[in-house]
């Protein structure tokens, strides 16, 4: 009797480990980081398609996290890795400071896909980066800028998060090129991609009083803010304005700015990397090697004077 039971109890032990591996979450587990969708359209647009893409439908299970702070994405990075994820997709508030919290990630197993900005680390830290080139974005405007042939250029430079990919690579470009033609950067400071913040610094240049002919706002909203400042003062703005308006990310409402020769330039930032993402993670989980580490979005630069509303149906986000 005692060996039928001790049998018994054999194969119920078998079949309850049978049935916990058969209830197991087929799902790839990832944990995504990215900035506040808040802080302009292009991180809302950023941010919904990466919600439409990741979703059990297609074979994920996702969770977000939040963060327009370095220490705060990274915290959450390691919990991630902690909790197991199978794929860590970050988009980084900072460029610094990673290092660290990827070899972590390494160690555990847990595979890190870089999206929408890049950052200081070893690229063998992470399985690929799909990314804008920021700093082509910045080179195009700057290019742009200079083609218009101004007497004499005075800039109010509105700046992104400081330190933030986007900001770099955009601020880079005005500042070469203002040291190597002269240009003055009559105010120079970050509006945190805001709005109201972008507003504030040019109220304050036209209550100094200093005179200046172009505003270069690193995005959209920052762009609009600015451009309030200047409706409050009665001072125009755009295609035969006294002032021109430069901003990036390509909303759809920031293109019919341009369409209707408020606003003078606009370039490009692609905000859906999600499809790419999961290309790679397809291709992964099927064994196969990931050739191009970095790839490397299209993007392009529209002028008030040659967009069609093609153009903002087509490219607006």
């Amino acid at each position: 009797m005692k060996k039928y039971l001790a049998i018994i109890l054999a194969l119920a032990m078998v079949f309850a480990l049978a049935g916990c591996g058969a209830g197991k979450s087929d799902k790839i587990t990832v944990g995504i980081i990215n900035n506040d969708p808040n802080e302009s359209g292009y991180r809302a647009a950023n941010d919904r398609s990466l919600k439409e893409m990741f979703t059990e439908e297609n074979g994920y299970e996702a969770s977000f996290f939040y963060s327009l702070k370095n220490d705060e994405q990274i915290a959450a990075a390691q919990k991630f890795i902690t909790d197991g994820v199978d794929y860590l997709l970050i988009s980084a508030a900072d460029t610094a400071g990673w290092d660290t919290v990827l070899k972590d990630a390494q160690k555990a197993g847990t595979k890190v896909i870089l999206f929408d900005r890049t950052i200081d680390a070893d690229p063998s830290l992470y399985e690929a980066s799909i990314v804008s080139d920021m700093a082509k974005e910045g080179q195009q405007a700057v290019d742009w800028l200079k083609s218009q042939n101004l007497s004499e250029y005075n800039i109010i430079h509105i700046q992104g998060v400081m330190g933030s990919a986007a900001q770099r690579g955009r601020s880079g470009a005005l500042d070469d090129e203002a040291k190597a033609s002269g240009w003055n950067i009559v105010a120079q400071q970050t509006g945190e991609w805001s709005a109201d913040n972008a507003q504030q610094i040019v109220q304050a240049v036209i209550d100094a009083k200093t005179p200046f002919n172009v505003i270069y706002a690193e995005n959209d909203d920052m762009a609009k803010g600015a451009v309030a400042a200047l409706d409050k003062a009665g001072i125009t703005h755009g295609v035969g304005g006294e002032v021109l308006i430069i901003g990036f990310d390509c909303n759809k409402w920031a293109l019919t700015e341009l369409l209707n020769q408020n606003w003078n330039y606009d370039g490009q930032c692609n905000p859906f990397q999600a499809e790419y993402i999961n290309d790679i993670i397809k291709k992964i989980e099927a064994g196969e090697t990931i050739s191009e580490k970095t790839i490397i979005m299209n993007e392009k630069g529209f002028d008030a004077t040659t967009i069609t509303e093609d153009d903002v149906n087509n490219y607006g986000i």
